[in-house]
């Protein structure tokens, strides 16, 4: 007598587990999700989670402000190598006859006080603000984090320490401080004013590692690796760092722009950037005075100026609510 239809029998095939159950066993759907290329939000490829640095790599993406700010700081790096691709002529070649000229055939943006063509200025200009915003980034941010990863890590005397120090550089008016020290330095390369921005910067960006570190070194996997042995340059290097960069980089964005800014103030009050170096900030303070007869003189390298400063600020908030999860 054949047994009687089981009305909750889809026809998948069963297996009898050791405690006397059965269990579902839907190979082909299994199979099918490790073989998904992306999985569900939040996972990457075969349905792995991502990682914090992928994830926000993920988002950064679809960010029109990251894409907008991303494409305008590529150009202004591009332009700042190789500047002859859109400025064929000389930033130091000038004509006194052409002197507060207007617009041209072939000179878009005029000619400034000494006759020299303003386009060609205000393109071999993105160079030198560039350079500095960028070595000084660095150099802020190197230094910074070693001195205030050590000090969140070991914390006692050495935390102490810096924390004094970096209060002495906190106090410090940074305009008052690079009228001082850079009113006596005569070379008129980039690097004084670097070396500036690296002396008066790298406390700010100190303190947010420090306080990073002291987070991420609470955290139960740098415990577990401390219980199981790892020394204190494994757990710093391995667990720790890698978990509390994201503050600084993004700290370290947003300054980029702070810095380019700095080089133009400094520039135009004259103990920045030095002629015959080329600055959007000398530009701007020769411009000055003469505003109310040919404003297009500070016109061109004020707006590369600002548009600068802004894109990089774009980009560190982008990058901010890319790597904070409260943001999301």
């Amino acid at each position: 007598m054949p047994e009687p239809l089981d009305p909750f029998d889809d026809g998948r095939p069963i297996s009898h587990t050791g405690a006397g159950g059965a269990t579902d066993l839907a190979m082909e759907e299994g199979e099918s999700l490790e073989k998904t290329p992306g999985g569900p939000l939040g996972t990457g490829p075969a349905g792995k989670p991502r990682s914090l640095w992928s994830d926000a790599w993920h988002d950064l993406r679809r960010n029109p402000v990251f894409i907008v700010s991303g494409l305008i700081i590529l150009f202004l790096v591009v332009i700042a190598i190789w500047p002859q691709l859109i400025a064929s002529g000389d930033p130091l070649q000038c004509d006194l006859s052409k002197a507060q000229e207007g617009s041209q055939p072939g000179h878009p943006f005029g000619f400034n006080g000494q006759g020299c063509d303003v386009y060609t200025r205000t393109v071999y200009g993105a160079r030198a603000s560039v350079q500095v915003g960028v070595f000084a980034t660095l150099g802020v941010t190197i230094i910074g984090s070693i001195f205030g990863g050590l000090a969140g890590f070991y914390g006692g005397a050495w935390d102490g320490i810096l924390s004094r120090i970096t209060d002495v550089f906190f106090a410090i008016p940074v305009i008052l401080g690079g009228l001082v020290l850079l009113s006596v330095v005569t070379s008129s390369t980039v690097w004084p004013v670097i070396g500036f921005m690296v002396l008066l910067g790298w406390p700010q960006i100190s303190r947010i590692a420090r306080g990073s570190v002291i987070t991420a070194k609470q955290n139960d996997y740098v415990q577990a690796a401390r219980a199981l042995g790892a020394s204190n340059s494994r757990m710093l290097l391995r667990h720790i760092a890698p978990n509390a960069l994201a503050p600084v980089i993004v700290v370290a964005t947003i300054a980029l722009g702070t810095y380019i800014a700095l080089e133009a103030t400094l520039s135009f009050l004259g103990v920045g950037l030095k002629p015959p170096t080329v600055s959007w900030g000398i530009d701007i303070s020769s411009a000055s005075q003469y505003i109310r007869n040919a404003p297009h003189m500070l016109l061109w390298p004020a707006g590369a100026l600002a548009v600068t400063v802004l894109a990089f600020i774009m980009l560190g908030d982008a990058v901010r609510d890319a790597l904070d999860p409260k943001l999301r």
